[in-house]
């Protein structure tokens, strides 16, 4: 994709949940799954898509959440949406597994990084900013592959016992 298709992947997302990000299971790229909605008057059907951030260099994850949130929410009751809910402890829920995309996902211009990643490999290389009520997250990659994901789908699953983890049997 160039910076257009980028900034237009992006704006398709924008405002939507954030459910799960972290690198590919092999450990290059970089995925962020989004929960993606209409509004139900519409008919269409919710679904998930997988933002892979191929390429991936650099990953700056760190919180969103202010220390004095954080401060109030230690109590492990926030870390499940219902339990928080029944307790009534105050402070920020862990527990409803999204973080909204908002303000959203938007290229670094002139990202002195990218360039010299592009120089050195000889391919082209972004920076992008991810902004969320939870996390603020910023990746240098050099392409994005959107795909929907199904039920079940799970980004890591455990070998089965006595299985090698590196997929030598």
């Amino acid at each position: 994709m160039n910076s257009h298709e980028l900034s237009a992947a992006f704006e398709e997302v924008f405002d939507h949940g954030i459910v799960f990000h972290g690198f590919a299971e092999y450990m290059r790229d970089y995925d962020v799954f989004i929960h993606v909605t209409a509004d139900p008057r519409t008919g269409i059907k919710p679904e998930y898509l997988r933002y892979r951030f191929t390429h991936c260099v650099r990953a700056n994850v760190k919180t969103a959440v202010s220390q004095e949130t954080w401060a109030g929410s230690l109590d492990e009751r926030l870390l499940d949406y219902n339990a928080a809910i029944e307790s009534g402890v105050d402070g920020y829920v862990w527990g409803v597994n999204y973080h909204d995309l908002y303000p959203g996902m938007s290229l670094v211009e002139e990202s002195a990084e990218a360039v010299e990643w592009a120089e050195r490999l000889g391919i082209p290389f972004y920076e992008v900013q991810i902004e969320t009520n939870g996390h603020y997250i910023e990746l240098v990659f050099s392409d994005l592959v959107v795909t929907k994901v199904g039920a079940g789908f799970a980004p890591f699953v455990i070998p089965l016992e006595g299985s090698d983890p590196v997929g030598n049997g």
